[in-house]
């Protein structure tokens, strides 16, 4: 089985695989873009470069051929000329000058003298070895020539007896081929010969032959000056025939090869032909050919492989600095993302690390100018809020431990003090002590209420109770000169849950702080009511009001908050700042007790609590 390709986790990994992956195809793609493009224009650039050379040897032999040519025609279509051939048509040698014939003889100076003049104006006349012009008979002939290659009248005689003068003389147009020339005896004399009838100027008969033999140095010359590698080829097409050039001569051969693909579409110039072929001993290579000017006529060039080998290793040489540049591209990005994020992320997780181990101190190292910065601020901030949220939980549990323990020094052996104030009662109840027994009895079931149980939730009617049984033992202590009054909005609130001791600290007080100071009679009115809060909350809320001396500002601050001063009285340790954070520890900020109050009138004190029935679940 194929095992499953673990995709890299750590950061780090995925930023180098990532870099890598992205330099990798970058540099493949590059690389073989490249590589097409420069194979593509070097092929190119090479076909053109050979197509260049070769257009310009075109030109040269189009330009020496077409005054070859030109100079030709002029032969066989000037008057005096044919007025020589004309008259010497059936002469078989040349008047002299005392001869009643002598005009004849001035007819055929005057036709060489203007032959000579003509071919001297022809810019090309040093690649033609001979011209002559002659009247079918082959007598009387008019020659330009050198004097090493002059012909005697027997010659040229025999010269219309080679078997290629008929055929060319018979053409209709020209005839395109390399021979050696018949007229010279010794040596290798090869020319192309140019052999076309002259006519009548009086009609269209034949009245003589122009022959033109034009050096193979044209091509020879032309081609020394072209530059050429050692394994390029360079054909030379005249007709059906082609040739090669081998040492000081054009050498007749077969060139043989199977086209592969055309690609003239890369030439420049439309009338060159370009193709990949195969050569018989299996080489692939490319060869151009352009037309020389003349029907028939063209030059290939088998262009050099080892050339095109050298350029393109060059070309290889710069792919690979592309390749290896890329690379370093690569590396340097993998490093600057390394350091840009990998780095920073580095340094988040090993003060998370330091937090999990209980290192909460701030680490300014990691609050960079960049969002990585923001998130090592964030990890700051959130290190030194775990820190606060420690301290407060701690300093919120001890205070609950304070509260619990004076809660239970409350409770120090309520039971024996309630066997106790039982005896008493009994006493008093003997001795017709009334107001003993009531105060005793009150005192009794405060005691009992005390002990009973430890919820910290009781319901309203309970805790009313503790208040009525505190309030008659302080009643008797004042002579009755406090009155106490409750305003129950409905009676389902009795089964409402408030805390334990809520009430009495508030009303001990009211009459500790609020009336007794006053002097004169007082009252506490005792209110509970149902609402509802502006976020849709049912709040119950408990309010008790006293007619005492009210209280400042910084009292109502000193009270809520514990600093005021403590009484050494029993009840006094469960103080309204006790009551209010009792509250608020169970029921959040927004409940508890707030005071209202106007000095010298009135002072009201409201409980705002959940509404929870004891029906409720």
């Amino acid at each position: 089985m194929l095992k499953a390709v673990r995709l890299p986790k750590s950061i780090r990994s995925k930023i180098l695989w990532s870099t890598a992956a992205v330099t990798a195809v970058i540099t493949i793609l590059t690389v073989s873009v490249c590589y097409s493009l420069f194979q593509f224009f070097l092929k190119r650039n090479q076909l053109r470069s050979a197509e260049y050379s070769l257009q310009v040897l075109s030109g040269s032999v189009e330009s020496a051929m077409d005054s070859i040519l030109g100079f030709q025609q002029w032969c066989c279509s000037n008057t005096d000329i044919a007025r020589y051939l004309e008259a010497f048509r059936s002469q078989r040698q040349m008047p002299s000058i005392a001869s009643e014939n002598a005009s004849l003889r001035i007819t055929a100076l005057n036709a060489h003298e203007r032959l000579r003049e003509e071919y001297r104006n022809t810019s090309s006349h040093e690649y033609l070895t001979r011209v002559i012009i002659s009247p079918l008979n082959g007598h009387n002939y008019l020659q330009i020539s050198d004097t090493s290659s002059a012909s005697t009248p027997q010659e040229v005689e025999l010269f219309q007896q080679a078997g290629f003068f008929q055929p060319l003389l018979d053409a209709g147009g020209y005839e395109w081929q390399i021979l050696e020339d018949p007229l010279i005896r010794t040596g290798k004399h090869p020319v192309i010969p140019i052999l076309r009838p002259v006519h009548s100027p009086y009609g269209s008969q034949i009245v003589g032959w122009c022959y033109l033999s034009v050096s193979e140095s044209m091509f020879l010359d032309l081609l020394e000056v072209l530059p050429l590698e050692e394994d390029a080829r360079l054909y030379l097409h005249l007709g059906d025939n082609t040739y090669c050039r081998n040492g000081e001569c054009l050498e007749e051969v077969s060139l043989e090869y199977q086209v592969l693909s055309d690609i003239s579409r890369q030439a420049f110039n439309q009338e060159s032909r370009a193709c990949r072929i195969e050569l018989a001993d299996g080489s692939r290579r490319t060869m151009i050919t352009c037309p020389l000017g003349l029907k028939g006529w063209s030059i290939s060039q088998i262009l050099s492989e080892a050339s095109y080998q050298s350029q393109s290793q060059a070309y290889l040489l710069l792919i690979a600095a592309i390749a290896l540049t890329l690379c370093l591209i690569g590396l340097t990005l993998y490093t600057l993302l390394d350091r840009i994020i990998n780095h920073p992320v580095q340094k988040i997780l090993e003060k998370i690390t330091a937090i999990s181990q209980g290192d909460f101190s701030r680490e300014p190292s990691i609050e960079w100018q960049d969002e990585l910065g923001l998130i090592g601020q964030g990890i700051n901030r959130m290190s030194e809020n775990v820190v606060t949220l420690m301290e407060k939980r701690i300093e919120d549990e001890k205070q609950k431990k304070d509260l619990e323990y004076q809660i239970l020094q409350s409770q120090i052996n309520p039971h024996f003090l309630y066997n106790t104030l039982n005896s008493i009662k009994w006493m008093a109840t003997i001795q017709n002590a009334t107001g003993i027994a009531e105060m005793t009895t009150a005192l009794a079931r405060l005691m009992k209420n005390v002990s009973k149980g430890t919820a910290a939730l009781i319901p309203l009617q309970e805790e009313l109770d503790l208040v009525k049984d505190y309030f008659l033992i302080q009643q008797y202590r004042y002579g009755g000169n406090i009155s106490i009054e409750y305003q129950i909005e409905d009676p389902t609130l009795y089964q409402c849950r408030i805390h334990r001791f809520t009430l009495q600290p508030i009303i001990e007080n009211a009459m500790f702080h609020g009336i007794e100071p006053k002097g004169c009679a007082g009252k506490i009115i005792i209110r509970a009511e149902k609402r509802t809060a502006g976020d849709s909350r049912k709040i119950f809320l408990i309010s008790v009001t006293d007619n005492g001396i009210g209280m400042t500002g910084e009292m109502i601050k000193k009270v809520l908050t514990g600093d005021s001063r403590a009484s050494a009285d029993f009840f006094r340790h469960v103080g309204i700042s006790n009551v209010n954070k009792r509250i608020q520890y169970d029921f959040g900020e927004d409940y508890g007790i707030t005071i209202d109050s106007v000095p010298g009138e009135y002072t009201t004190m409201n409980i705002t609590l959940p509404f929870q029935q004891l029906t409720d679940n």
